[in-house]
């Protein structure tokens, strides 16, 4: 039985659910459901044809922020990740967009998320890397920007995705 479609508080919609996915989007959900749940996307990015996996990235663009969903076609085209900008989004009940490294690497911690793999990329901003929990932070100036995560993946390279 569906619960009825209700508009979700601002902290459910936005709330970061490591292996599971934010708010109502879940990972394993397929493009109708996702186009039921966020309508239409405004921007459609298909793969290249020499990217190693095939894909297409939903595009919203929202008043102050960007989501991309990734569907990967070996999953069916699937939700498997989600990338966003959100100024309201939330890891473990706290906000963190524009939080500066040591905040969030100490929340991480606290969370038993482990050791982060850290980048400086080209343009200067930086990267933490949970591989475990399949999250990647970037910081720009030291301050949280955006957060792209996936669905969780084993030791065998198998998608475990959400019950």
């Amino acid at each position: 039985m569906s619960t009825p479609t209700t508009t979700p508080s601002s902290i459910e919609e936005n709330e970061i659910i490591l292996g599971t996915g934010m708010g109502p989007l879940r990972f394993g959900t397929t493009m109708d459901e996702v186009r039921t749940l966020v309508g239409e996307p405004e921007e459609i990015d298909e793969s290249e044809d020499e990217d190693e996996f095939e894909h297409q990235a939903w595009n919203y663009y929202e008043e102050d922020h960007l989501l991309s969903l990734y569907f990967d076609r070996e999953d069916d085209f699937r939700l498997s990740c989600i990338e966003t900008d959100n100024p309201n989004l939330r890891l473990f009940g706290e906000a963190i967009h524009g939080r500066p490294l040591d905040q969030i690497k100490a929340l991480m911690q606290r969370h038993n998320q482990g050791t982060p793999e850290t980048e400086t990329m080209e343009g200067g901003e930086v990267r933490l890397s949970y591989e475990k929990s399949m999250i990647d932070l970037y910081f720009e100036e030291g301050l949280l920007q955006f957060v792209n995560f996936g669905v969780f993946i084993n030791d065998d390279l198998e998608v475990q995705w959400p019950k």
